[in-house]
């Protein structure tokens, strides 16, 4: 499967390969991919690129951004379902060229072809686990995501903050134990919406993803400081508005800053705002 990015090779040129990096910096890669560095190391979680529909109905709406090959490091590719828009050889294969292991569930082995991913760059990953990545440490908690076979979520720690990767996953009693576990400065979750959507020949309506009020009844149980949304415009007929979370907060103690995206944004860990482009920054 060929991947081709929209925009050619100056972004991951001039944002993820060029950037200095001071703490962590985070890369929305569209859907619910993020790239990660500090100055000693670099990952990805849930990355797909892919622009191939796996149903015909389906198209990817946001950018491609970058192919995965050009990445010049990458230390771990972390996944947390099982689902083809978080788990998806072709898209994570290329990465793993710098040496680095794919950490994903057990049903994501079981339920994809990754016969060319090497056995030895293969991790099972189970609730309560840990990974130390250069000066990350990453630890797999658990959540609950109706939709998919297996799913877990992410926590990684750096001497600048903590950061959370929900995934997919809705609100849930893991939630309350990851916010009496740490003390999160930035997390992610997936915000849409129902549709209409068609499985197995019918159309049917589905709820997908958290709605207004659980992003903002999740943010509360894991005490997230900074929320971004994540998840909301990769189809194009369940979209949400990040814009209306802000009012589904107000009479809530968390989040206490709301982070709207776009692919190819850059935020910093410790300071909220989206950081211009590396190439300004230059000038």
């Amino acid at each position: 499967m060929t991947i081709t990015s929209d925009w050619g090779e100056w972004w991951i040129r001039e944002e993820i390969n060029g950037a200095d990096v001071d703490g962590v910096s985070l890369w929305f890669l569209g859907v619910a991919g993020w790239a990660i560095r500090t100055p000693e190391t670099a990952v990805y979680i849930d990355p797909y690129f892919s622009t191939e529909r796996d149903r015909e109905y389906v198209a990817r709406i946001p950018p491609v951004p970058m192919e995965p090959q050009w990445a010049d490091t990458c230390d771990a590719v972390f996944c947390t379902h099982d689902h083809r828009d978080h788990f998806w050889p072709p898209s994570f294969g290329p990465l793993l060229d710098h040496g680095g292991s794919v950490h994903a569930p057990a049903e994501c082995y079981e339920n994809h072809d990754v016969s060319e991913i090497a056995d030895d760059q293969q991790t099972v990953v189970e609730p309560g686990d840990s990974y130390a990545v250069g000066d990350l440490t990453i630890h797999v908690r658990d959540g609950r995501d109706p939709d998919a076979d297996g799913s877990v979520t992410y926590v990684l720690e750096h001497e600048a903050g903590t950061i959370f990767h929900g995934g997919d996953n809705r609100p849930c009693e893991a939630f309350r134990e990851i916010g009496k576990e740490f003390d999160i400065d930035m997390g992610m979750l997936s915000y849409g919406t129902s549709g209409r959507i068609r499985m197995d020949g019918k159309v049917e309506r589905r709820k997908l993803y958290n709605d207004a009020q659980d992003i903002i009844e999740a943010a509360n149980a894991l005490e997230i400081d900074r929320l971004v949304p994540e998840h909301s415009r990769r189809w194009r007929s369940i979209q949400a508005d990040p814009g209306a979370l802000s009012k589904a907060a107000t009479t809530f103690e968390y989040p206490r800053i709301i982070e709207e995206i776009e692919v190819g944004d850059r935020l910093r860990l410790g300071q909220p705002g989206i950081v211009p482009p590396a190439y300004l920054e230059d000038e």
